[in-house]
């Protein structure tokens, strides 16, 4: 069976169950899919009140993983999040008591409301899949990922996430309001009962596993892969960028593309793949210099304003 097939198979399943919950936002939720099958981190950021904790319960509850939710709070110890060293009275000896992190799946519940300390705390486990207490390392559950829900910066009762923390979050993803109609049809949903107390797991993480294996197999012309790092590389040493994506990122928009074209049933890589999702994977790791943003750029119009610009190189593939 092709990388496509078994990719395929797992994406159906978990796309179909998770917009039982999730209504009208298909391209949000597989994005989310992409990332997951990336073995990446997500962040979720929008106004509250739009579904972001919904859509991470929806895409935990759709996998039989082990799942953790931390809500992130001002008074939060990093301690909260990883575990800590406690003496036992009946051993008389020390022994290590594991935080939340240690789930597959985690949950960060609005993380920009907690200090950069305890923010800080996620670094280590979303990039080593492991944490250190006291000099010794604990490795974390096979598959690992932090899904991560954030308000925006400007409202109240938020710090800023850290550069180099935002820069291990394989890509962002906004939901945005539902249109009238929309919100009217949810009421319909919502009338008897949640549709969240439907929703059962449909992938296993042998599934899961050999889904994210599969996504490694799809073919990257060598042009396009100049492309990515072109793009990627345009963001850096612009006038108007403080900071550019950094490598890792362009490793992310990479996996990324790959996993695309096995969620719509492709063994390669096509220019769009690259285009749909270069917003979402490099926006948030871009920092714009003070002046043009006054200006009113953003690093989503960066962004898109490079996708117009680059030349794109022409795919043709036997079969």
């Amino acid at each position: 069976m092709g990388a496509a097939e078994i990719v395929n198979r797992v994406a159906d399943s978990f796309m179909e169950n998770v917009s039982r919950a999730i209504v009208n936002k298909e391209e949000e939720v597989k994005l989310c899919l992409v990332t997951l099958l990336c073995e990446g981190h997500l962040l979720i950021e929008d106004v509250p009140g739009v579904g972001k904790t919904m859509l991470a319960k929806s895409l935990a509850r759709s996998l039989d993983c082990t799942f953790r939710r931390i809500q992130f709070t001002p008074d939060l110890l990093p301690s909260d999040v990883t575990g800590v060293r406690a003496f036992n009275q009946k051993t008389n000896e020390f022994e290590f008591r594991p935080g939340p992190v240690f789930a597959q799946i985690l949950l960060a519940d609005e993380i920009n409301r907690a200090s950069p300390k305890t923010q800080a705390a996620l670094l280590e486990a979303m990039e080593e899949r492991q944490v250190t207490i006291d000099g010794d390392t604990h490795v974390l559950p096979k598959p690992f990922m932090v899904m991560a829900t954030q308000n925006p910066v400007e409202y109240s009762g938020t710090f800023p996430l850290p550069e180099a923390q935002l820069d291990r979050f394989l890509m962002k993803v906004r939901l945005g309001y539902l249109s009238e109609k929309e919100e009217a049809n949810l009421l319909n949903q919502h009338k008897v009962e949640s549709p969240m107390e439907e929703l059962q797991p449909v992938v296993s993480p042998n599934e899961l596993t050999s889904a994210q294996s599969a996504v490694r197999e799809v073919f990257v012309k060598p042009e396009l892969r100049e492309y990515i790092a072109r793009l990627v590389g345009r963001t850096r040493g612009n006038p108007e960028v403080a900071l550019g994506a950094s490598t890792r990122g362009t490793l992310h928009l990479y996996h990324a593309s790959q996993a695309l074209a096995a969620i719509e049933g492709r063994n390669y890589v096509l220019p769009d793949d690259v285009k749909k999702l270069a917003e979402s994977v490099l926006a948030h790791r871009i920092i714009l210099r003070p002046n043009a943003e006054m200006q009113g750029q953003s690093a989503g119009k960066l962004v898109a304003g490079l996708l117009e610009r680059e030349h794109v190189p022409q795919m043709a593939y036997d079969g």
